[in-house]
């Protein structure tokens, strides 16, 4: 298991020398260990938001937004859920690479929200293009790291796994069900969470939240039965899902994060 770089000789070489051997994205803030800050925490540069039924680049009734070094999923200007799903996409693909990601639910969620949108978020990987999207597309094809917290009544996990217009391997065979839970606690209330994913290519992905390994799976790839899927099919891509774009989730229910930062790795 890879770890973040912590201040000792060994690991502060091994960051150094992937810095060098991987370039970061054009016009990302990255550190002297080779971390890119995805978010600055002072505006949306770089990334672009998408909502069902809305133009691309067009962030709906501002519902993302940044609040004293916070990336916010406000509903503070709307009145009722009414589908319109939200994702901001950052503007670089990857296909291998560790995401750092803090986060924490707050307030309350939007009236006619989806029940199971409650206390829900997710992070997309190897999505699909967000301008390859149609209008009214829901979710974008990909991967999504499933966000969740406490409800004050059930086991609600994190760091699970859902699947718009994918599949993947899940113990060595093909899993087809939407999602899957992880082995993660609840975290209730407005905690901060720490998750950080290893993505390597189509090969392997791990989610672990507070540094507990909760989620492995592999060969992520396109669902031929998936109409959305299948558009991406018909203009000549792969099965495999071998890279893509990274997006945050908008599905009614207020979401925060602090801090969204990549480390590339050698393939």
């Amino acid at each position: 298991m890879l770890t973040r770089c912590l201040p000792s000789l060994r690991r502060h070489l091994v960051c150094l020398l992937i810095a060098a051997l991987v370039p970061a994205a054009s016009g990302a803030q990255t550190t002297e260990t080779g971390w890119i800050a995805l978010f600055n925490g002072k505006d949306l540069k770089d990334w672009i938001p998408k909502f069902t039924g809305s133009a691309l680049g067009i962030n709906l009734r501002d519902t993302f937004g940044v609040d004293n070094g916070i990336l916010r999923v406000s509903y503070e200007d709307w009145d009722v859920f009414n589908g319109e799903f939200g994702h901001l996409f950052y503007k670089s693909a990857f296909s291998h690479y560790r995401l750092h990601v803090e986060y924490r639910f707050v307030g309350s969620q939007l009236a006619q929200g989806p029940a199971w949108a409650i206390r829900n978020n997710g992070l997309m990987l190897h999505s699909q293009d967000p301008a390859t999207m149609t209008l009214d597309q829901e979710f974008p094809v990909s991967i999504e790291a499933q966000l969740l917290g406490g409800d004050g009544v059930n086991p609600r996990p994190t760091g699970n796994v859902c699947s718009p217009g994918t599949h993947y391997l899940f113990r060595g065979a093909l899993f087809t069900p939407h999602c899957q839970n992880s082995s993660s606690a609840t975290y209730a209330g407005d905690q901060w969470v720490s998750l950080d994913i290893e993505v390597r290519s189509d090969e392997l992905i791990r989610h672990l939240v507070n540094g507990e390994l909760v989620f492995e799976y592999s060969g992520p790839q396109l669902d031929p039965a998936d109409a959305d899927a299948q558009r991406l099919l018909a203009a000549g891509q792969g099965l495999a899902l071998r890279g893509g774009f990274i997006a945050i989730q908008a599905e009614s229910h207020p979401t925060e994060f602090r801090k969204i930062e990549l480390l590339p790795l050698d393939p």
